[in-house]
């Protein structure tokens, strides 16, 4: 019993993922942190991460949630212009109010792979790069390749899109949360692919965020060409460059 109890062990240990988290941007970020139903939020769901520092965090070998970051952060009051979730620091189990960057990752999915994603499904806020360290894969375009999203998507966002402040454009909306009709957040008769393809709406917004960021999700239907798969022990998420 006992050697089981230490191979148990063992494999936790070893089995256990590294997210190190790096600011590249100018100036602070708050980072939040939301687990999937029944999945721990790590760091209790938030921190401050000052200009070029890093954070690195463990997690579950099954671990399952997202990670963003909130802008134009008040100290005083704990409220963000993006990304906000409840005006507090440590968001505790809340989500990003929309829109946001998403980091997403399910360890230990299908065939025991690590399934990681962008999402701008939400909308975006600032660039973000998502890549795993030192992974296993199958060499294969999605495997094991860092997912990016380099291009400044506030400076050209589309007006009917824009989230304007007194410093300007600070978050890009999805369609969806710009208008909320069933066609663009695709729901009731528009909730499948067949019935929700962003080239038949009367803007095709998805496509602004996808020509410029093709690695991240644009929208609820779109392709499957943005799922990353890989096995490593670390991931790296970088937000603002």
């Amino acid at each position: 019993m006992f050697k089981l109890i230490i191979a148990a062990i063992l494999i936790v240990t070893v089995r256990a993922v590294d997210f190190e988290i790096r600011n590249n941007d100018g100036g602070d970020i708050w980072i939040g942190i939301q687990g999937n139903p029944g999945k721990e939020n790590l760091a209790n769901g938030g921190f401050i991460l000052g200009s070029k520092q890093s954070r690195t965090l463990k997690a579950a070998a099954d671990w399952a949630g997202r990670f963003w970051a909130r802008t134009w952060c008040n100290p005083s009051t704990g409220f963000c212009l993006t990304g906000d979730c409840g005006g507090k620091l440590e968001c505790q189990g809340a989500g990003g109010v929309p829109p946001a960057s998403l980091a997403e990752i399910t360890l230990g999915g299908a065939g025991g792979l690590d399934y990681y994603d962008l999402s701008f499904v939400d909308g975006f806020n600032i660039v973000l790069t998502f890549e795993p360290v030192d992974g296993a894969g199958d060499g294969s375009q999605y495997s094991c390749k860092r997912a990016s999203c380099s291009f400044h998507l506030n400076d050209e966002c589309p007006s009917a899109l824009r989230v304007n402040s007194e410093h300007g454009v600070v978050a890009c909306k999805s369609a969806c949360a710009a208008f909320d009709t069933d066609e663009y957040c695709c729901r009731n008769a528009h909730d499948r692919p067949e019935t929700c393809r962003s080239s038949d709406w009367p803007v095709d917004y998805p496509y602004y965020f996808k020509s410029h960021c093709p690695d991240a999700y644009s929208y609820a239907y779109d392709d499957n060409k943005s799922t990353f798969t890989c096995r490593a022990q670390k991931y790296l998420i970088t937000f603002g460059g």
